[in-house]
């Protein structure tokens, strides 16, 4: 990532001062810490920085540059392992994908990810493009042509012929087509095997499949099962051999068994999970993205005429609803938890209102913000990067007014981020 310093002529506008010998490029001193491995708040504590790294903690080194959170709360930066950058839900929605070209959709991505960014979401997993945008604004942040969060792509979804990621669900006959592995559209062992395959080439770095059907695609079950056995096992073993994760998009529980039972690593919103389901994710170690500010936003829009398509309407209604309670039997069972919000089915930059979601349905404060922490950092096989304020790992910090292990709500508004060391909001 492109270093930004900070220059000492700008430290007095951020709180920050300047040191003549250094041994860091920045000092960070909080008033707190929420220390997530150990779960507690802590005392002040201090972080050193060099190269976009935390290089020593409590150190009496001096630093080029301090930035002074005395008087706050410091946490990790905060993962999101399911967005859609790309793309926000609006009444217009379904006509632009007629309507906009490619460009279109990549320059409204670089807002989303900077509204992303700037509510304290250091890491996101995007779940779904159309195989080439995320991937170029994955590279251009990395790159710091743009802000954002540091950003591992699924690339383009894999679905079933009509299936919930079947990019021709609902066109007119003759602009239907029949779209293959490519495409994301598969259709027995070869195309599944194909379809990884293809996302490798494309450069993603996890693949994310459409397990069953879903709530907002333009096809009429939201729940159905729409892989196969077999498929489903050379997806997993195609993955495994080009070192994929795999994630789930399911709502209904035939469709997640299938699923898990192939070693699937982690359920999308779950929203019909039975009990059986539960004891298989615990068997398997599968992680639960939960999203239920997805569900939450679908079932209020679906009461707006003209919203969504028809064929959306009443599956908006049945299924959102019901993401709560299934969050809530989840963690009771101690299925393995992961934050995610399907942002860009809701606003980008509202991410953090999941939390409050979480912990009224069931989670501590501390559960939640470990779920977007440690958990997180876990299903990302990043644990060595992210996830925690520990020596070596990336200088990911986000900081707010107050004890949000006693007020969750303190993270929809945060006061101070940084991401790989450089500063990006200090208010």
């Amino acid at each position: 990532m492109k270093k930004t310093l900070i220059a000492p002529v700008a430290l007095l506008s951020l709180g920050l001062t300047a040191n003549s010998a250094f041994a860091s490029d920045v000092i960070v001193k909080c008033g707190a810490t929420v220390d997530v491995e150990k779960q507690r708040l802590t005392g002040p504590r201090s972080f050193s920085i060099t190269d976009g790294r935390i290089s020593a903690i409590d150190s009496t080194a001096q630093a080029e540059s301090i930035v002074d959170l005395s008087d706050a709360t410091c946490l990790p930066g905060l993962i999101d392992m399911h967005v859609h950058l790309t793309s926000q839900s609006s009444p217009s929605s379904y006509i632009e994908g007629y309507t906009l070209n490619t460009a279109d959709y990549a320059f409204r991505s670089v807002n989303y990810a900077r509204l992303t960014l700037e509510a304290g979401f250091t890491t996101v997993r995007n779940l779904g493009d159309d195989g080439t945008v995320t991937k170029s604004l994955r590279s251009a942040i990395a790159q710091g042509h743009v802000q954002g969060p540091r950003i591992f792509t699924a690339g383009k979804s894999l679905a079933t012929t009509g299936g919930h990621a079947d990019p021709t669900n609902g066109h007119r006959a003759d602009i239907m087509g029949d779209p293959h592995a490519k495409d994301g559209v598969v259709n027995g062992i070869a195309e599944a095997r194909k379809a990884v395959r293809q996302r490798y080439k494309e450069g993603a770095d996890l693949i994310k499949i459409t397990a069953t059907g879903g709530v907002l695609s333009t096809a009429k079950s939201g729940q159905n099962p729409q892989f196969m056995d077999d498929e489903l096992e050379a997806i997993m073993q195609t993955a495994k051999d080009y070192g994929f994760k795999v994630a789930a998009h399911a709502h209904g529980a035939e469709g997640m068994k299938r699923a898990i039972k192939a070693g699937i690593n982690s359920i999308e919103h779950g929203t019909l999970m039975d009990d059986e389901t539960r004891k298989l994710m615990k068997k398997y170690g599968t992680y639960l993205v939960p999203t239920i500010l997805a569900g939450e936003f679908v079932a209020k829009k679906a009461e707006i005429d003209g919203y969504f398509p028809e064929i959306v309407r009443p599956k908006a209604r049945e299924i959102g609803p019901q993401l709560k309670a299934n969050f809530a039997k989840a963690v009771e069972a101690g299925v393995k938890i992961a934050f995610g919000t399907d942002s860009g089915v809701s606003n980008h930059g509202d991410n953090a209102q999941e939390f409050k979601l979480m912990v009224d349905n069931g989670m501590s404060e501390i559960q939640a913000i470990t779920a977007a922490t440690v958990n997180a950092a876990d299903l990302l096989d990043e644990s060595d990067n992210l996830g925690t304020l520990s020596i070596g790992k990336y200088a990911d910090i986000v900081a707010v007014k107050g004890n949000p292990l006693e007020n969750i709500q303190l993270l929809e508004n945060v006061d101070f981020v940084m991401k790989g060391g450089e500063v990006i909001k200090a208010n």
